[in-house]
């Protein structure tokens, strides 16, 4: 499972045309799944999500997490973070197909939610615009 996430000071999500999530301070997450990811996995990426500490702290060091922020998620589905790009047309057979993506994509959500904190979503298989205004910026690539 590979998240890549990005501070923001605001992010949205849109579905032809129309807003399907939106936050302020907190973090976008794009969020591919592989073949062989399991519900473990799932849980260990929320986990390193909800904990990640990369907001400033009073000394301008990056020590402090959502929590303390009190920041929020928009999470949403990326198969594409599995591209094999060894060509010039990326191949995508190391994403998971929907079946196997699609509850572990839910999974993360409902973990993040379980750990108290506000998650926005898209929604897996659309067509989508993501806007955001990165924060720093800070992205940070997690793999489990």
């Amino acid at each position: 499972m590979r998240a890549v996430v990005t501070r923001v000071s605001e992010a949205e999500v849109c579905i032809a045309g129309m807003t399907k999530g939106k936050i302020e301070t907190g973090f976008l997450v794009l969020l591919g799944v592989h073949v062989d990811d399991t519900p473990a996995q799932a849980a260990r990426m929320a986990d390193r999500i909800c904990g990640l500490r990369v907001f400033e702290d009073a000394a301008g060091k990056m020590n402090r997490s959502l929590v303390d922020v009190g920041g929020a998620l928009l999470i949403v589905s990326q198969f594409t973070l599995y591209a094999d790009t060894r060509q010039r047309r990326p191949g995508f057979t190391q994403a998971a197909r929907p079946e196997i993506a699609l509850p572990l994509y839910e999974q993360v959500i409902a973990e993040c939610r379980a750990r108290g904190f506000s998650v926005e979503t898209g929604e897996f298989g659309a067509d989508m615009a993501v806007r955001s205004v990165n924060d720093g910026p800070v992205t940070i690539l997690l793999e489990i």
